[in-house]
């Protein structure tokens, strides 16, 4: 018997305490019942046959199965019990209250409240934040409609049929992977690409085949000053100018140059004043707020481009995806919250088993962005070395998210999780209705896919014995090259189709899991200072590239023999 011990507690200035999740009992429990922890899947399920029907949830649209996963009863109580001693209800309704949970920015994390049905109120420091939010979205709607009915034209009257996003991180793969995602839904005749990496040839090839006539560019840059977005932007814009002029469109006055800019651009920004130095109408500049995070943003005005390509309707729908999978969350007990239980067992694995990897495996090609989007979403968020006080951290933390879409996969890296040394706790995502149900010599091809998904799992967990593996008549010197040890973890995901809806779900889904993993470790999963030392010194190396003589001298040894030799062979 373990005693209830509560969790040591720290305060600091943000004004919440830091639980430590290493001296609550249930942290002891679960250090004991790894130690002495045997797994053994084929076993389990042929001693429990309610076992399948005790792991598996559903959450929203979603029916989650966690039976294949490395736990039993006992485990799976002591990690409900870690998840309570740690507060995760209380913090999580700090959170959807908008208190500032992100402390280090003194800023409210508030992406949940991008979702509230219209009518809900919000108060946060005396702003309703759901009026603010169905405000940005009425005037996207505006604009999207206008868009996609042809009534917006170019500086030569005709329609937009290209939109162009430029935007990088929270502003590029959450809209590319939900548009990717949702292809099906666009509007036919319209095209969107995606432009985000400062290297020349990402802008070029995204314009090479493109008519500045019919173009429309969407900045997406809170501050309107993101070095790549900035960048890209003033290539577009030249490239829009560039091409009108040489058919005579416009001529080489500001007004004209400024003209076509208003009608080929439009921002995702709350810096108006720079927007319109930049030459875009400020009414056509779709705001956002401190709160919304840029890897949580994609159903803030960051995803305008998705309104315009799948329409109001379908983002609505998208946003009561999102919003569903919230109710469940701020609902449903622990024992039955799926996003805990899936983060909690995500905790297992990583601070008790030491497994450092996790992988997301989509059965679907209308998903195949979607390990990106997650890698941004759960390293940018849990990748920290300390907790909110700044003091070391007292567990490892954060996973390496990484996948492909199946059946891809299964011929690249399965080799290494079916018979690797490594064991990697993986995630399938499987969609029960396809968007197109081909056929092949009178055989549905989509469930041939399926089959691969739930064989995968089926291996995975139960392997291959040598018994089985010598009773298939195998020559005795391949029979160890072929058994399958199985007691790999896997979690499947079943949804009944691909809609806005769904996705919006699973993007909710692992949001609210990250939270969770996050409180579990007593950081700041909302913030990201590890990504501004690199840029720091990006705009210090520049120089030197340039060949600025003081600047390469203040390189250390290698940076400089690289830049040297840059110059050498730079043609």
């Amino acid at each position: 018997m373990h005693s209830n011990l509560l969790p040591e507690e720290t305060h600091y200035s943000g004004g919440m305490s830091i639980l430590n999740a290493t001296t609550t009992s249930a942290w002891s429990h679960l250090t004991d019942l790894s130690r002495s922890f045997d797994p053994d899947l084929p076993g389990w399920f042929a001693s429990d046959p309610d076992r399948v029907a005790s792991l598996s949830f559903t959450a929203g649209d979603l029916h989650v199965d966690l039976s294949k996963n490395l736990t039993t009863p006992m485990v799976t109580n002591a990690l409900v019990d870690l998840a309570s001693h740690m507060d995760v209800t209380v913090r999580r309704d700090a959170m959807f209250a908008g208190e500032r949970i992100n402390t280090t920015e003194n800023r409210s994390v508030l992406h949940t409240a991008l979702r509230r049905p219209r009518g809900d109120r919000l108060e946060v420091d005396g702003v309703d934040v759901v009026g603010q939010v169905h405000s940005v979205l009425d005037s996207m709607y505006d604009f999207a409609r206008r868009v996609r009915s042809g009534q917006w034209v170019g500086a030569t009257g005709r329609r937009i049929r290209t939109v162009v996003n430029i935007g990088i991180g929270g502003s590029d793969l959450g809209p590319a992977m939900v548009y990717e995602a949702l292809k099906p839904y666009v509007q036919p005749g319209l095209d969107c690409r995606f432009v985000s990496n400062i290297d020349p040839s990402d802008i070029a090839e995204k314009t090479r085949d493109l008519d500045p006539e019919t173009t429309l560019f969407i900045v997406v840059s809170k501050t309107f000053t993101t070095l790549e977005t900035l960048t890209n932007a003033r290539l577009a814009r030249q490239w829009l100018w560039d091409g009108l002029k040489a058919r005579g469109a416009i001529g080489d006055s500001p007004a004209s140059l400024n003209g076509a800019v208003s009608q080929h651009f439009v921002a995702v920004s709350t810096a108006v004043d720079r927007v319109e130095a930049f030459g875009i109408d400020p009414a056509n500049a779709f705001g956002f707020w401190d709160w919304v995070g840029g890897r949580y943003s994609v159903d803030s005005a960051v995803g305008t481009i998705l309104a315009v390509a799948i329409g109001p309707e379908a983002f609505a729908d998208f946003l009561s995806g999102f919003h569903r999978i919230d109710e469940h969350f701020c609902n449903e007990p622990l024992s039955r919250n799926v996003p805990v239980l899936m983060a909690m067992l995500n905790i297992w694995y990583r601070d008790f088993l030491g497994l450092t990897s996790h992988a997301v495996l989509p059965y679907s090609q209308y998903l195949h962005r979607f390990a990106a989007y997650l890698q941004q979403l759960t390293m940018e968020s849990n990748g920290k070395r300390v907790r909110l006080d700044g003091s070391p951290v007292r567990t490892d933390t954060g996973e390496i998210f990484w996948g492909e879409p199946g059946t891809n996969g299964q011929h690249a890296f399965y080799q290494l999780l079916h018979q690797g040394t490594q064991i990697v706790p993986a995630d399938f995502i499987a969609i029960a209705t396809p968007a197109y149900p081909l056929t092949d010599q009178g055989a549905d091809v989509h469930e041939l896919l399926l089959a691969n998904c739930f064989a995968q799992t089926r291996a995975l967990a139960f392997g291959k014995t040598e018994e089985q593996v010598r009773a298939e008549g195998t020559a005795d010197e391949l029979v160890a090259h072929r058994i399958f040890p199985g007691n790999r973890p896997t979690t499947t995901i079943l949804a009944p189709a691909l809609t806005p809806s769904v996705v919006g779900q699973l993007i909710a889904l692992y949001e609210h899991i990250t939270f969770v993993e996050g409180v579990i470790w007593g950081i700041d999963s909302f913030d990201q200072w590890g990504v501004e030392l690199g840029k720091q010194l990006a705009l210090e190396i520049a120089p030197a590239i340039r060949g600025h003589e003081e600047a390469l001298a203040g390189q250390d040894a290698s940076t400089r023999a690289l830049i040297r030799q840059y110059h050498a062979v730079r043609q």
